[in-house]
């Protein structure tokens, strides 16, 4: 259950992000925000807002479905599915990520942690390191 209307707000808008509003990132976060994912380490909303710029410019289409959060004291953690396509990775074909957020916040979103497995988001559908990867994920399993 959400009791906040700022994490209401942010998953309304995350859930219908797409590169024709990323206008809409700065009615969530705050002016200062801190932004942590497993490829940058971001401060403030106009760099974060070039950071989604820059990972839209090539995407077919990205999507993010939030399946599940738990919201205490003006901090949350978002379970969600990322579903996207890229004209230069896996054929173009879709690929779904299972990730999580942490968020804190006060009026907006002032810090934003995105924990996501790399191998699942983009190594395994490369072709060469895909391969590798693919491989010593059977080997542990056997």
């Amino acid at each position: 259950m959400m009791n906040s209307p700022v994490l209401a707000n942010f998953c309304r808008i995350y859930q219908s992000l797409s590169r024709d509003n990323l206008h809409q990132l700065k009615a969530v976060y705050s002016q200062h925000v801190e932004f942590v994912d497993a490829v940058e380490k971001i401060q403030g909303i106009d760099a974060l807002t070039a950071y989604f710029e820059h990972l839209y410019e090539n995407m077919k289409y990205c999507r993010f479905i939030i399946d599940n959060m738990v919201e205490q004291n003006g901090q949350a953690c978002l379970i969600w599915r990322m579903e996207y396509a890229h004209h230069k990775i896996n054929s173009g074909k879709m690929i779904s990520v299972d990730g999580c957020s942490f968020v804190k916040f006060s009026d907006k979103i002032d810090f934003h942690r995105d924990y996501v497995d790399m191998g699942q988001m983009l190594y395994e559908h490369l072709p060469v390191i895909g391969r590798v990867i693919k491989g010593i994920k059977s080997k542990v399993k056997a």
